[in-house]
């Protein structure tokens, strides 16, 4: 159906997704143009079981404030993973990666960085790595970020059990084999419709709405990269970001009940980080929007404080 005059932006996320051509490897990434007036540049690096389209309607809540970009990592989101140019997935490769990407998309350019989980321990470590990028930030943003393993709140033997069988996994003949075996559609389809009722992403969904849900986390299970995950699990399990300063006050947000973090700890490591912490609230009661989450429902995951920074128009 046709866009009326009044609605001429698209919803469709395809619409808005280009190729990405870096450091020999094949990856996509959302770019968003700017409403008219705006002029702030806001950049988003997701965190690690994720997608371009799963962050769409976030994407569109932060559209509204600026030029919004997204791109893959290698190994996410469908992307070519390092391993294909001899390097493996590490957060200093991710963050060099990164800084990259910033200093060919962004060049003289102030930007708005906003990193969720994972995505914001790769934010940290490429700005500990290239300090003089801070002179480009004018608002540093986390999403249920994290920057040390001591944050996590799973009990010690759930955490060795993670820690071990994701460094088993990482190494290129067992991911090979947990591809074709554990992550086959039916399986994994299986899998959720056993935890569906305790599960955080299913459990307030009906059959139909739970259905489309669990078919979007297939969807991911076969286009991030086994083996990156595996790997980059190994890092967010041994993390320790807080021996090297950032010369940036951060926004923090986090969220009650967060089945990965404990928000007290992120705190106290993001003080010892960054010059200034500033903590936001959010009504959002999980780790992050649902896979499949509107504009509508994703604008209650940023706080209004968040939303009248990002109104302000940059110097």
């Amino acid at each position: 159906m046709a866009r009326t005059k009044k609605d001429t932006k698209s919803h469709n996320p395809e619409d808005y997704i280009v190729p990405l051509i870096m450091n020999g490897l094949e990856g996509r990434m959302l770019d968003m143009p700017a409403p008219k007036g705006k002029r702030r540049e806001i950049l988003v690096v997701y965190g690690h079981h994720a997608s371009l389209e799963r962050m769409f309607g976030l994407m569109e809540v932060f559209n509204k404030y600026g030029h919004v970009t997204m791109p893959d990592l290698p190994g996410f989101g469908g992307m070519e993973p390092m391993y294909k140019i001899g390097l493996k997935p590490s957060l200093d490769n991710l963050a060099d990666y990164l800084a990259a990407f910033v200093k060919m998309r962004y060049r003289r350019k102030n930007v708005t960085i906003i990193g969720m989980s994972l995505g914001f321990a790769v934010v940290t470590r490429m700005l500990q790595r290239c300090p003089e990028l801070t002179k480009r930030v004018d608002v540093l943003v986390s999403m249920v970020g994290f920057t040390h393993h001591d944050e996590f709140v799973f009990s010690r033997r759930n955490f060795l059990l993670m820690r071990y069988a994701a460094s088993f996994f990482s190494n290129r003949i067992p991911a090979f084999v947990g591809k074709k075996i554990a992550l086959r559609p039916a399986l994994i389809r299986a899998t959720y419709a056993l935890v569906a009722d305790k599960n955080v992403k299913l459990k307030d969904a009906d059959a139909e709405e739970r259905k489309k849900r669990i078919d979007f986390e297939i969807h991911l299970w076969q286009i991030n990269d086994i083996r990156t995950y595996m790997d980059t699990s190994v890092s967010m399990l041994t993390l320790n970001l807080v021996n090297e300063r950032v010369n940036l006050p951060v926004y923090h947000i986090g969220v009650e009940g967060d089945r990965y973090f404990d928000n007290h700890v992120v705190e106290q490591h993001l003080a010892i980080i960054y010059d200034d912490v500033r903590v936001l609230k959010t009504t959002f009661d999980s780790h992050a929007p649902t896979v499949i989450a509107d504009a509508t429902s994703a604008t209650n995951f940023v706080p209004p404080k968040l939303k009248r920074i990002l109104a302000q128009q940059p110097k």
